[in-house]
């Protein structure tokens, strides 16, 4: 059965269109949101990049880039020193293998609907989005400016369900992006994965002893997966797949391995703004399975953590009764961080006055 739309009741009325434009780059359909509401002098802008559940589309995301962009508007008309902030626009294009891109629909079902190949086909396609997503980054500007009478200031990026999932690997892997906004994504893809084998009764996890145990490596969790998500999974590789327990998530790291950690975090994420925002009630993507990591990255960056210096920000809200969906509540918290975020990091122009 079709994973329904997560976005199908976030809006109880169609927020005001704004202007789109669509554009082929890299071989990729994308739409740009807000382009003529940019003020006439303003010139340093922020993207938006909006990254879709699986089986959906692009097309799904447009009223959050509508609502992301009104909001932000909406603030700046309010400051009298508004040409001094940075504008607004949102970008959307398809995950692979979804709608203009899709190849093969089976690629994006289950184990239960019939897919063997689930656990590799939706890492190396939500994998292959944040991949997109930088090659965009650096080739929209001269798409969109090619003038060069704007440029590209920030980069934010907010996903859903697949796209949530693809919006932790940008924020890990992309210096370029700033600010992730995660919704019902999971930042473990081995845990994530093992309990949907556990619940979906796959052979690999109920034929051992105890249930599970092999389930990673094997058939169904191919070895090439394993060393991919501790490559390029947060949680993967920041603690291993294999070689992790549950009592990794608990400890502090020993003085060694805080050696690689330190400069590892630095580099992935020193400075940026994150926001997970999980449903209570979700049983496709359970918040339980990102937790344990979302605990041990939070001790580490906590003001007496062992990467208490990397300034980096985690607000994490999991929303009583809210299953697999992107609820009002939750539209209205992703909208405040961006605004949030947007106003802490100043216009280009801001800065250089303020030096002066």
């Amino acid at each position: 059965m079709a994973t329904p739309n997560p976005l199908e009741n976030t809006h109880s009325q169609p927020p005001a269109r704004l202007s789109k434009k669509t554009y082929v780059i890299a071989g990729i359909l994308c739409t740009v949101y807000g382009y003529d509401e940019l003020l006439p002098e303003t010139t340093d802008v922020a993207c938006l990049w909006l990254l879709n559940p699986r089986l959906q589309t692009q097309a799904c995301m447009e009223p959050v880039a509508f609502s992301a962009i009104n909001h932000w508007n909406q603030r700046l008309e309010q400051k009298q020193d508004r040409h001094e902030f940075q504008g607004l626009i949102a970008i959307s294009f398809d995950q692979r293998n979804h709608g203009s891109r899709e190849i093969e629909p089976l690629a994006n079902q289950s184990w239960n609907a019939g897919n063997g190949k689930h656990a590799q086909d939706m890492f190396s396609i939500f994998h292959g989005t944040a991949l997109d997503t930088s090659q965009l980054i650096t080739y929209l500007p001269s798409y969109i400016f090619p003038s060069s009478e704007r440029h590209i200031s920030s980069n934010l990026v907010l996903g859903i369900s697949l796209g949530g999932h693809a919006a932790w690997h940008c924020v890990f892997h992309e210096p370029r992006i700033t600010t992730a906004i995660v919704i019902i994504g999971c930042p473990d893809y081995a845990r994530l994965m093992s309990d949907r084998a556990r619940l979906s009764k796959l052979e690999t996890w109920t034929a051992t002893t105890p249930p599970g145990s092999s389930f990673l490596g094997s058939v169904d969790f191919p070895v090439g997966l394993v060393k991919a998500v501790e490559r390029y999974d947060p949680a993967g590789l920041c603690l291993g797949v294999s070689s992790r327990s549950e009592e990794s998530f608990e400890q502090a790291p020993s003085p060694e391995r805080q050696r690689d950690l330190v400069p590892l975090l630095k580099h992935c994420l020193e400075g940026k703004r994150l926001m997970n925002l999980a449903g209570a009630a979700d049983k496709l993507v359970p918040y339980a399975q990102a937790e344990p990591y979302l605990r041990w990255l939070k001790r580490a960056i906590s003001p007496h953590g062992w990467f208490n210096e990397g300034h980096v920000t985690l607000e994490d809200i999991v929303f009583d009764g809210v299953g697999h969906e992107m609820s009002p509540d939750m539209l209205s918290a992703a909208i405040r961080f961006i605004g949030e975020s947007l106003e802490s990091i100043p216009a280009k122009s801001r800065e250089i006055a303020s030096k002066i």
